[in-house]
């Protein structure tokens, strides 16, 4: 699939899902996967912009699955930068995910899915301008 052409402005959308890290930087995250596919699947528009540690789902580096699970060997368990590119692909011009670049520069976090735009901290308050709803999850 050829990289999405990164947005100039931040998107109009229903939702702006706001995720601060802890505890959004581990497998916890899945519960932010299925509140956005959810609003998707009703038809809503989301922006998803992830600050501190939740920038580290994104990366490139956790391959398209996770470590092989002793219970269940044969089981291939997709990481959450493979759910993450899923949603981005089956949700074109619905969904648009968003990295902190402060963060991101922060915790090494430098080697994103080429579809997640990194934004300044200063940039925050334009996606939040730019939604009808903006839903914070985790610490702040």
């Amino acid at each position: 699939m050829a990289p999405r052409k990164a947005l100039s402005k931040a998107p109009h959308t229903d939702v702006l899902l706001t995720v601060m890290g802890a505890p959004h930087e581990s497998d916890l995250f899945t519960s932010v996967l299925r509140l956005t596919q959810a609003l998707l699947e009703t038809g809503a528009s989301v922006q998803v912009w992830t600050c501190g540690y939740a920038n580290m789902m994104t990366q490139r580096g956790l391959g398209d699955s996770k470590p092989r699970n002793l219970a269940a060997w044969s089981v291939d368990y997709p990481s959450p930068a493979t759910l993450v590119r899923g949603l981005l692909d089956r949700f074109p011009g619905r969904l648009f995910w968003f990295g902190c670049r402060f963060c991101s520069d922060d915790r090494g976090a430098v080697d994103h899915l080429p579809e997640v735009a990194l934004r300044a901290p200063s940039k925050f308050a334009d996606h939040v301008g730019t939604a009808r709803k903006t839903l914070f999850i985790g610490v702040m």
